[in-house]
């Protein structure tokens, strides 16, 4: 049996219900262990003496980490969240029959938690991009949190303001009431190469200011269901905690923000992903200026070209974008593109992979002109387009089931694409999250066509489906040519 692979997104989320203690994806310490939280007001700790801040270092010299843990570990701060998280029915006993809750029945004050939601403690990392109090951190971190405190290295805590934060890239930025902070020194992205060396400083399960070193394993990942990201692949240890923290490269500048692990266990197993802090800035400037991010459309479904597919179109090599999709309506269907066409270049930047097409379009803000290089009929042809906004992307049948989500983005196909494949009706399946659906094997670019033997042709009927919390479908799903039916275990 092939083991299950997860992407983890890496802070620590503790739930108390029931009078237990329960980790939803690592372990705390119990708060009696903990020294008592400092005030706001309390004295800073005496530093002491540093040497310099890590200079650029010749190719294949070893980056001083230790100057750049003790210049730049004091604007590494710690983030813990709480607040109540919404919890599907069927996960676990009603709380209205938990007798943990039954002491406090009738005393003034009380009352009981409203049914499907639950009461939940987080840990994430963070670090300081300006001394009045401007912190970068994970969205997920803080994500469904009512009160946010950041913890500094000499152990001062305040309480942060959630200013916004960026589903979308995994962004958040928060603000404390402080001034004179220390700040990191923000690198370039796009500096750093495969080889080079990294260092992350997080709360890896809460051991706040943990350092990990280790070497760029990759640039321009895409990970399944994220399409925006083009993230810094390391072999830095990260573990849960360490989201939000920086990524720091030989001379000390912040290049990222650990964001995910790649594990089939929960712990880090060699593989963990960051956000470029380019991608991280571009949406903290957003959210200062308007409090949210807007994202770009272009309104198809790319994919990457193989050796045959690309000689099957008369290119040279397997690079570019290949459109599989495009939908009505949308910039790409007014730019005039086609299914069948291959993006080469965005604004004269070669297109290498699908990835970098949708990082491309979805770091940019709707309204912006871009002009596409397109391969057509063994000829280039520039294609003008002003992208749209993503507000109007396909609704998301992630409805919940039994706890888990399906993970599926999917949009009905209009009648050419439902010529051009032969079909009458199918639902197309536009990216795969982790999740069930992706375990089973779904991929982008299949076609639904029937759940449990009933055809479907809109989005709602997948969602109806889901709402009664089935622990396993059977998925009809068409791809190239052939048909085929998937179990999914939903749990």
């Amino acid at each position: 049996m092939t083991p299950r692979r997860h992407l983890i997104a890496g802070a620590v989320a503790l739930v108390l219900a029931g009078g237990t203690l329960a980790a939803s994806d690592g372990w705390s310490l119990p708060s009696w262990l903990h020294r008592s939280p400092t005030t706001q007001t309390a004295t800073p700790v005496e530093s002491a003496p540093t040497a310099p801040r890590a200079e650029p270092l010749p190719a294949g010299s070893v980056p001083n980490y230790r100057s750049i843990v003790q210049h730049e570990g004091p604007a590494v701060v710690g983030v813990t969240v709480s607040g109540m998280r919404s919890v599907d029915e069927g996960d676990g006993p009603s709380l209205q029959d938990d007798p943990f809750f039954g002491f406090f029945r009738g005393l003034p004050g009380w009352r009981m938690p409203p049914q499907g939601a639950m009461p939940f403690r987080g840990q994430g990392s963070g670090f300081i991009v300006s001394s009045d109090g401007l912190v970068l951190t994970n969205a997920h971190v803080v994500r469904d949190a009512k009160q946010v405190t950041v913890k500094l290295s000499d152990r001062r805590e305040f309480t942060a303001k959630v200013l916004g934060s960026d589903p979308a890239t995994d962004v958040a930025v928060l603000k404390i009431d402080a001034k004179g902070l220390p700040t990191v020194v923000l690198g370039d992205a796009s500096t750093v190469q495969v080889g080079d060396w990294v260092l992350a400083i997080g709360a890896p399960y809460g051991f706040e200011q943990s350092a990990s070193q280790g070497i760029v394993s990759a640039k321009g990942r895409s990970l399944p269901g994220d399409g925006v990201v083009p993230y810094i692949q390391t072999d830095a240890a990260v573990n849960p905690g360490n989201s939000g923290g920086p990524l720091f490269d030989a001379a000390g500048r912040v290049v990222g923000i650990n964001a995910q692990i790649y594990s089939q266990s929960g712990g880090f197993q060699g593989l963990a992903f960051a956000i470029p802090v380019d991608v991280a800035l571009r949406v903290k400037d957003q959210i200062v200026a308007h409090g949210h991010v807007d994202h770009a459309r272009l309104g198809v479904t790319v994919q990457d070209l193989s050796a045959p597919l690309a000689a099957s179109f008369g290119l040279k090599s397997p690079d570019g974008a290949l459109v599989s999709s495009v939908m009505p309506g949308s910039a790409a269907a007014k730019a005039g593109l086609k299914a069948g066409d291959v993006i080469t270049a965005v604004d004269e930047s070669p297109v290498h992979v699908a990835a970098d097409v949708s990082s491309r379009i979805g770091l940019a803000t709707p309204g912006d002109r871009m002009t596409l290089a397109v391969w057509r009929d063994k000829s280039r042809v520039d294609l003008p387009v002003t992208l749209g906004h993503a507000e109007n992307a396909t609704a998301q049948a992630t409805a919940s089931a039994s706890g888990e989500k399906l993970g599926l983005v999917l949009r009905p196909l209009d009648r050419s694409e439902l010529r051009g494949a032969g079909l009458d009706h199918g639902l197309l399946v536009e990216q795969v999250a982790p999740g069930p659906a992706q375990v089973a094997g779904i991929e982008p670019g299949d076609v639904l066509l029937a759940l449990n033997g009933k055809p479907v042709e809109r989005i709602e009927q997948v969602k109806d489906a889901l709402r009664k919390h089935p622990k396993q479908i059977a998925l009809l799903m068409a791809r190239h040519g052939q048909q085929i039916f998937v179990p999914v275990e939903l749990g």
